[in-house]
């Protein structure tokens, strides 16, 4: 009886095995098909999509402005706390959007289209202040002159000519393909902070249902430490980088610098990319300032910039991140540089609380391992 159970076992795992084999075979023989079906179905939710990102960027604001209204002594505030915090929360981006589209963005493409039109004078202006340096002058060397040759070549029109910002804003909207979906998305997004709580609940009442307890315990620990992270990070350096571009414009404004407020917005905005950003972002000034303005005002740009970042690393920076990912430098250094290289601008943003988070995972499972370790030669 046994060798016939055996027997019927055998066959039934190599007949398993041969219909899984036949059916990666047509996966993959039909990929070109089944990658149309994905991407059409993303397509279709991509507004739902959207709606969840929008609420998670916003739901910690949200909170903070929530609590403060049922502070409120008057009880209407109190009671509609929800409702008033996400109108609120709504209300403050579009004010946000208004400043940037009417105040912001004119002046820095006004400045981007006067660099382009003029950038073979300042070029001309630069090598000929050059020519009139000593012989024996650094900026005679020849990696200088390479390095201007380089930078004569570059179009830039190509890259960060009006039109081709126009361009970049269109397709950035295009991802969103309607009016349609930037709705259904803004819905989205209002009903996930009107019913987070719940949302929260049913979610932690289904992984503890589908997952042990000691399972359960570490993704929802996972989960909080993750979201403290990029809640962290994201929000403390965006608004870090509009302090530095705000002090960097007036600095660079007194002191005469031309494109002041466009260096200003690129240094505050490449501030978000810790340490290899803020590098980036002042050589470029350095370079446009030493073409406009000479070798003496791109030093005391340098200087007073430097002056500036370091005010902001150890006194300002701490101020508004609290306390700090606790993330050393070569690992800063190292996840910015696979995350640009992999995933671009965007990968460079988000790879240090990326990071940070694996770094937390690693660090569980090496105390794992040792506490494994341990107890077995304790039982030995």
């Amino acid at each position: 009886m046994n060798e016939i159970k055996n027997h019927w076992r055998k066959w039934l795992y190599w007949f398993l095995l041969g219909v899984a084999i036949i059916i990666v075979y047509k996966i993959l023989d039909n990929f070109a098909d089944i990658t149309e079906v994905i991407g059409g179905f993303f397509n279709v939710i991509s507004p739902f999509l959207i709606g969840i990102f929008i609420a998670y960027l916003l739901y910690v604001p949200c909170k903070k402005i929530e609590e403060a209204y049922r502070k409120s002594k008057i009880k209407i505030i109190s009671r509609k706390a929800r409702g008033l915090s996400i109108f609120t929360v709504y209300f403050m981006v579009v004010i946000i959007i208004v400043i940037l589209i009417n105040v912001i963005l004119p002046v820095v493409f006004e400045s981007i289209s006067d660099l382009i039109n003029n950038m073979q004078n300042y070029y001309d202006t630069a090598i000929n202040n050059i020519n009139s340096l000593s012989e024996n002058s650094i900026f005679k060397s020849e990696f200088v002159k390479e390095l201007i040759e380089d930078v004569k070549n570059i179009d830039l029109k190509q890259y960060i000519g009006a039109d081709k910002i126009i361009e970049y804003l269109l397709n950035a909207i295009s991802a969103v393909t309607s009016i349609f979906e930037i709705f259904v998305a803004i819905i989205v997004s209002t009903y996930i902070l009107a019913e987070r709580s719940k949302l929260l609940v049913f979610l932690k009442r289904l992984t503890n249902a589908v997952f042990e307890e000691k399972t359960y315990k570490n993704i929802d620990k996972y989960f909080n430490n993750s979201n403290e992270i990029f809640f962290k990070f994201i929000a403390s350096q965006f608004l870090d980088a509009i302090v530095v571009g705000i002090l960097v414009t007036i600095a660079m404004s007194l002191m005469g610098v031309k494109y002041a407020p466009l260096l200003g917005f690129f240094i505050g905005l490449f501030n978000m990319i810790p340490y290899i950003g803020a590098i980036i972002a002042v050589a470029i000034s350095a370079v446009i300032t030493l073409m406009t303005g000479g070798i003496s005002q791109a030093i005391w740009m340098l200087i007073v910039v430097i002056i500036l970042q370091q005010l902001d690393a150890n006194i300002i920076n701490p101020k508004i991140v609290g306390q700090s990912l606790k993330v050393s430098p070569l690992l800063v250094i190292f996840a910015v540089t696979v995350g640009g290289a992999y995933f671009g601008i965007l990968g460079m943003f988000l790879a240090v609380p990326v990071a940070a988070v694996l770094k937390i995972v690693v660090e569980d499972y090496i105390s794992f391992r040792l506490k494994y370790k341990k107890n077995n030669k304790q039982m030995e």
